[in-house]
């Protein structure tokens, strides 16, 4: 009966992953279009410029 339930849930591991993976994908797909839009874009520029110029 312990053996039962062990490879029940063992494909639930595989898919739990799937799911986190597709999740981290679609995050990093929403971040990297909300970093390479014009406005932030520009915004990190100026933040880095400012950052090795060392200015505040």
């Amino acid at each position: 009966m312990v053996a039962r339930l062990v490879r029940r849930d063992a494909g639930m591991v595989t898919s739990e992953y799937a799911v986190g993976v597709i999740a981290a994908v679609a995050f990093a797909a929403v971040l990297y279009k909300v970093v390479t839009s014009g406005q932030v874009s520009e915004e990190l520029q100026g933040i880095v410029g400012r950052a090795l110029n060392g200015q505040t």
